[in-house]
């Protein structure tokens, strides 16, 4: 069975905490709580005939006031850059994260995850081009909310780690 890290990282309230219960237990509040310090979940799956075991650390929040530790990033095989598309502040979050994850974590693999796919009329356009600038390996658009396109981009991100053998 292969074991994984994986990192979910970005601004405060972009939905990182919604994604990680979303993808581990299929389910959604609309109850915001605050990420103090890290969350770890795990989840069993099977990605092309392979059994993985994935960890997911939902790490708290990256504003003005407290940063994302490198010590969290280290020995992640995955991180994902979550962004709300109604905040384009929070693609220069992502970009500061994914710099920091590439020297914690130089072998991980990195995707961008457009959260709020429910809320897509209030996207700022400018988004979708600036966030080609990150250099992840994807991007994808999804909905912790609704649950569209979580499942296949955790199952990307997996197929992924997996070639790399991390």
């Amino acid at each position: 069975m292969w074991v994984f890290k994986v990192c979910l990282v970005g601004a405060f309230a972009v939905g990182k905490s919604s994604l990680a219960r979303r993808f581990v237990s299929d389910v959604f509040s609309d109850r915001y709580l605050t990420t103090i310090g890290v969350r770890i979940e795990k989840r069993a799956l099977e990605v092309d005939g392979a059994s993985v075991r994935l960890a997911v650390w939902d790490i708290h929040g990256e504003d003005r006031f407290q940063s994302v530790d490198s010590l969290y990033l280290r020995g992640a095989a995955g991180i994902a850059l979550v962004v709300d598309p109604t905040r384009p502040d929070t693609v220069q979050v992502a970009t500061e994260l994914s710099e920091r994850a590439r020297r914690a974590a130089p072998e991980a693999v990195q995707i961008v995850l457009l959260n709020k796919l429910d809320l897509r009329d209030d996207w700022r356009p400018e988004v979708e081009t600036v966030v080609d600038t990150i250099g992840a390996e994807a991007v994808h658009r999804v909905s912790a909310k609704t649950g569209e396109g979580v499942e296949g981009s955790f199952d990307e991100l997996t197929r992924s780690m997996l070639k790399r053998g991390r």
